[in-house]
This record gives structure tokens, sequence and C-alpha cells, in this order.
């Protein structure tokens, strides 16, 4: 199942806080020649307010980058962004962050404006529940090439339907990639492990996760003995996607506020957005 599993993470930051520059219509102009980078966040289930400062100050330490953050206040599965509605909603960004929860979001034109984007050739980077956005149908077995609900999971790379319990991964990087070259292993706190129900051709993993869950209690009383439940997934990984083969860059850890804001987290997803808009090499610090 895991492809040609590369790496790990690394470095530095501490939990700080800045003001959004953008929000709605005003995020479509990008003021500089430092790299544009456009993050879109909220929806169910995250301290999307917070991860959103978060990941714009952690980027704009690390990297010449000026992050443009589209946060809607919308806390339900069914979290919109006005942004999306326009077919050159990307037009002056190099690269894309999608940080959203929209599981129900399910109207096929709405998702296929994203999707045409990066089909396009617009890079993206896809954080946590965007993993489980956009998606309709038999979601939980394996979708087809090409089916009718299989067009967010072929952009993703990696088709995930669910997690388990909140509990440490321990983060295992195997062979080298551009994006985890010279990170170490590391633990995280409480997260959550994505499932992978299937990872499609043009995807590579780079980090696999381990998470150990003690018996709970029902199943202690059924089993006094019940040993540990052990479970392994691929938790990030690189995608080419469409014709124009874009470079996808994806990572399902960032559940909890102090994940976004470990520094070695945020190394992770800075060398990611660089990789995904060809500039690892030139930019990296």
């Amino acid at each position: 199942m895991l492809k040609h599993l590369p790496l790990a993470l690394a470095a530095a930051l501490a939990p700080a806080f800045l003001n959004l520059t953008a929000y709605g219509d005003e995020a479509q102009s990008p003021s500089s020649d430092k790299l544009q980078v456009l993050l879109v966040a909220g929806g169910c289930c995250h301290d999307y307010a917070t991860q959103s400062k978060l990941l714009k100050e952690g980027l704009e330490e690390r990297i010449d980058a000026e992050v443009t953050v589209v946060l809607s206040d919308d806390k339900s599965t069914q979290a919109r962004f006005e942004i999306y509605e326009s077919d050159d909603w990307a037009d002056g960004y190099d690269v894309v962050i999608h940080d959203e929860c929209s599981a129900n979001v399910t109207e096929k034109p709405y998702v296929n404006r994203i999707l045409d984007t990066h089909r396009d050739g617009v890079p993206a980077v896809n954080l946590h529940c965007a993993m489980h956005s956009y998606r309709w149908g038999d979601y939980k077995n394996p979708v087809q090439p090409g089916a009718e609900n299989a067009g967010w999971f072929e952009m993703l790379g990696l088709q995930s339907s669910g997690h388990g319990p909140k509990f440490p991964i321990d983060i295992q990087h195997q062979n080298e990639h551009p994006i985890t070259k010279g990170m170490k292993d590391w633990t995280t706190i409480n997260e959550e492990l994505y499932n992978n129900v299937r990872i499609f051709d043009g995807a590579s993993a780079l980090i696999s996760g381990v998470q150990e869950t003690p018996p709970n209690k029902r199943q202690l009383k059924q089993a006094p003995n019940a040993q540990p439940n052990t479970a392994t997934a691929v938790v990030a990984w690189t995608n080419e996607y469409g014709p124009n083969k874009t470079r996808i860059f994806s990572t399902s850890l960032g559940h909890q506020n102090e994940t976004v804001a470990d520094a070695r987290y945020m190394d992770l997803v800075s060398r990611g957005v660089l990789w995904a808009a060809g500039r690892l090499q030139e930019e990296s610090k």
C-alpha cells in the first residue's frame, strides 16, 4: 500500500499569532514579488481561526512568501467559500493551501471549479480535514479512477474515509525526498490517524504514522487480557494530478493547535509548499 515511502519532519515554531491579511474578495489582490500563497480555511471540528494564524506566521517566518487567508466562520460540514464561486478564483497565486473541512458540500459545479484550477496547473497543499471534504456516494470503499465521486480523491492522490481515537502517532520516514530530507522521526501529541482506503497512481508516500490505542472499557470487560491495537497509515504524500502533472502535497496531520504550532509540523508544511511551487531548492532556508 505504501509506495516509495520517504522521509520526516524538522525544526522550530512557538505558537505565535498574526493578524490575517485578507478575507473574501480582498483575497484576490496579492501585491508583492514573494511566493503568493492562498490559504483557505474553515468548516467543521477544528479551531481554524487559531490554526490559520499559526500557518500564516509559520510559513512567512520560514519562506519568502506572502500568505493570504480566506477564513470562513461557518463551523459546520457545509462550509462554503465565496472565492470558489469564480472560475478565476486562484488567479495571481502560486500555490493554494486547502485547510477546509467541508464534508457535506457536494455541489458538483462548485467542486469542479476547485479541481479544474488544479488540473490546469495551480499546485495545492492539503491539510488534515481537507482529506475528508467534498465527498459523496460510497466513499468508504475504494473509488475507481474517473468515477463520478472520485474527483477530489484523485486530486489528493489518496482516499481516506475516517480516523480512530486521539492518541499519539509515531512519525516514521522511510526513503528520502526533497521535502523530508534530513528530517527526524518524532511522536505527536494526541492526534487523529486518518485511514487509507486507497492510494492512486501518481501518488508517493513520504511519511507513515503508527498509532497504538489501548483497549477501551467495553473491550476490557469482554476480554480482560485484550491487547492494544496498532494501526499504520500514510500521513504525508505527494501526487501528480491531471494532464499537467500538477504538484500536490498533502498531510493528514494537524488536528490539534499544538500540532500545527509544532516546529516539525510547520517545517514539513513549509517545505511542502515550496516543493509544490517548484521552489524548494531555490528558496528553502
